[in-house]
């Protein structure tokens, strides 16, 4: 049994809920349940205040991944299907975590997505049509309520300030092979083209923080703790009662009356549950972790969206490379976002989208593109000096399965990522198709004028075990990481949470984050993300009013 020492410091009063972790999920979870002003709320986080001016600006991701001032720093271990490379593996450590970092993306998936989430867990209430008033009800969508969409939530979705012709001529291309231009991609079906929708509000990055926790951050029923890094849930046999963890230099202990809410992400709480000896006991064992609870499922079942930057030199167009080579084109950017907040600076990673089919073996959308008016080497390289454009494409679904683990007790130890990327058949035949059908797309007459020439992986590789080889080479994450703590029934042995997201076998602790889908969402997983924190939210609400 895990228990507090002596020499911690304990709150004068336990809290109602703990939640751990600041991040999307965190953060819903915060505003909602303190809105009943009879509970009290308790949310830590490891990461500081937002406050790092690169996190508002949208082209500031450049600056805040892999910068420790806002990012973990993880790395994968070197991965058997890129060549055994390494992968650096951005997760945010700040207010408002991942989402102060992210591509800025609103994708929800498709409604099979959640349909199956529902069959998995055997709860009805994770089908597409039951989770979407909680998209709707954080959204407050730029186009205004519909069927589809809300207004006047926390979460601004916002459209892109900006167009560039080499993307337009891009999505020409796609119509002329078949892909209809259209201008929602969040109605359940996917399938198509677009520019992307934004977690923007005029011109600055909305992150989780400052649409959630800013607006209610003085209510009384609500302590915020950031720097605090937690060490390990505190255990009452199978009840997890509070969390030990670290505050400018101290060790303490918060109690929760009511649960223990775990959003710390797909690698967070995996960690702090293996920490607290839940997790596989072979394992534990090992690290000299005594186990409070077997879960052999912890850590396991990770899957992520591996990208395949594909990178193509053209003629006649401007793009990014060029436009800011130079000082001056710099300043004239600088300008643009200074006064109208547009342009370049207010670019999200990738600004165009799209939904496709990688061959006609799927019955929908299986592949997904980012778009951007811009190339590199890898990230973090300087931009190429000639004009060119990269269209990423990535398998939505991977059938692939990797994991994540602690190698130590010690807070210092960084966790061993084993995506196992491209490591079964059909993800293998998914990504060369894909390369075969972006070179169907450049192939339209929409770029006829304009010599498109494949840079990456290169014209000369033809055969599936060349593009296979190619592709190990330029694959890189989407940083997409989930389902590290599975949701299902409870005879699943690898179920890590139920359909409620309780942790099975243990009491008062539920996981709400990432690390819970079942399966990896058909897109962009920070909405939901957050519609998940919603549904949670709303329950344990409920379970006030009716007195449970």
């Amino acid at each position: 049994m895990t228990q507090a020492s002596n020499q911690d410091q304990t709150f004068d009063q336990p809290f109602d809920y703990i939640i751990v972790g600041a991040g999307s999920a965190g953060c819903v979870l915060a505003n909602r349940l303190s809105s009943n002003p009879k509970l009290r709320v308790l949310l830590i986080d490891a990461g500081s205040k937002d406050t790092y001016p690169w996190i508002h600006i949208p082209v500031g991701y450049l600056y805040c991944i892999n910068n420790p001032k806002t990012d973990w720093l993880f790395k994968t271990s070197n991965q058997l299907g890129l060549n055994n490379r390494s992968l650096i593996y951005p997760r945010g450590k700040v207010l408002g975590g991942s989402s102060s970092i992210n591509g800025m993306i609103y994708m929800r998936g498709q409604a099979e997505d959640y349909n199956a989430w529902a069959e998995i867990s055997g709860d009805h209430s994770w089908q597409w049509n039951a989770v979407l008033p909680f998209f709707k009800k954080m959204e407050d969508y730029h186009g205004g309520p519909s069927d589809f969409h809300g207004a006047g939530g926390p979460w601004r979705v916002d459209k892109q300030r900006l167009k560039w012709k080499v993307l337009d001529v891009f999505r020409w291309a796609a119509a002329q092979a078949g892909i209809p231009m259209i201008d929602d991609f969040n109605r359940g079906n996917n399938f198509g083209s677009s520019y992307f929708d934004v977690t923007q509000k005029n011109g600055w990055r909305l992150n989780a923080s400052k649409a959630f926790l800013n607006p209610i951050k003085s209510r009384k029923n609500l302590t915020i703790l950031t720097n605090a890094l937690v060490d390990h849930l505190v255990m009452d046999g199978k009840k997890c009662s509070g969390v030990k963890f670290t505050h400018s230099g101290q060790s303490l202990v918060a109690s929760a009356t009511k649960e223990i809410l775990l959003s710390a992400g797909a690698v967070g709480s995996v960690q702090i549950l293996e920490r607290s000896g839940v997790g596989n006991e072979e394992l534990l064992q090992s690290l000299n972790i005594k186990t409070v609870h077997h879960l052999p499922g912890v850590g396991e079942n990770l899957q992520d969206h591996l990208q395949i930057r594909m990178v193509y030199k053209i003629r006649h167009l401007k793009t990014l490379n060029t436009l800011a080579a130079n000082w001056w084109g710099k300043l004239l950017i600088g300008l643009q976002y200074l006064l109208t907040r547009s342009g370049p600076m207010s670019m999200a990673p990738s600004q165009l989208g799209l939904f496709a089919k990688s061959s006609t073996e799927h019955s929908r959308p299986n592949i997904q593109y980012h778009v951007q008016p811009l190339s590199l080497e890898k990230f973090g390289d300087p931009l190429h000096t000639f004009n060119a454009f990269t269209a990423s494409v990535c398998n939505l679904r991977p059938t692939s399965r990797g994991s994540i683990h602690i190698t130590s007790k010690s807070l210092d130890a960084p966790p061993l990522i084993n995506p196992n990327y491209l490591d079964t058949s059909e993800d293998k035949k998914v990504a060369v198709d894909a390369v075969r059908f972006t070179r169907q797309i450049v192939a339209q007459s929409a770029f006829d004028q304009y010599s498109p020439t494949e840079l990456k992986p290169g014209k000369e590789f033809v055969d599936d075990e060349e593009l296979l080889s190619q592709v190990g080479q330029i694959g890189t994450t989407i940083f997409h990481p989930v389902g590290t703590c599975k949701m299902g029934k409870q005879d699943d042995p690898m179920a890590v949470v139920d359909s409620e997201l309780r942790v099975i076998g243990l009491t008062a602790l539920r996981v709400v984050d990432a690390s819970v889908m079942p399966t990896i969402t058909s897109g962009n997983t920070a909405a939901p993300t957050m519609m998940m924190a919603e549904k949670i939210a709303e329950l344990l609400l409920a379970k006030e009013i009716n007195g449970n």
